[in-house]
């Protein structure tokens, strides 16, 4: 993942990226400053994709964001990030969580 393009969604009127929050990540993300797991896709087409069926009416708010993979650590802590979540089938959506240490 290091050296690939990873493809995210920003939101176009605060900047901030579109993320999903655990169930077991909910009570957490209230009490403290963690945003959650930060949406990454495999391909531009993806992204647009997963905003078109999951919201389709907030999709125009959204943009998809290319960043290399080296610069997804720096991304991470400096939004405070939980993780990431690798959104592998954009229609179902099945995604894999993965959680920082």
């Amino acid at each position: 993942m290091y050296t690939q393009i990873c493809y995210l969604m920003r939101s176009k009127t605060d900047g901030s990226y579109l993320v999903a929050h655990l169930s077991q990540d909910s009570d957490r993300a209230e009490r403290t400053a963690d945003t959650g797991h930060l949406l990454i896709f495999r391909e531009h087409f993806d992204a647009l994709s997963y905003i078109n069926t999951h919201g389709s009416g907030v999709a125009d708010r959204f943009a998809v964001e290319s960043i290399p993979g080296s610069q997804l650590e720096g991304l991470l802590k400096r939004w405070g990030f939980l993780g990431i979540g690798i959104v592998q089938d954009p229609l179902i959506p099945k995604i894999e969580f993965l959680t920082r240490k």
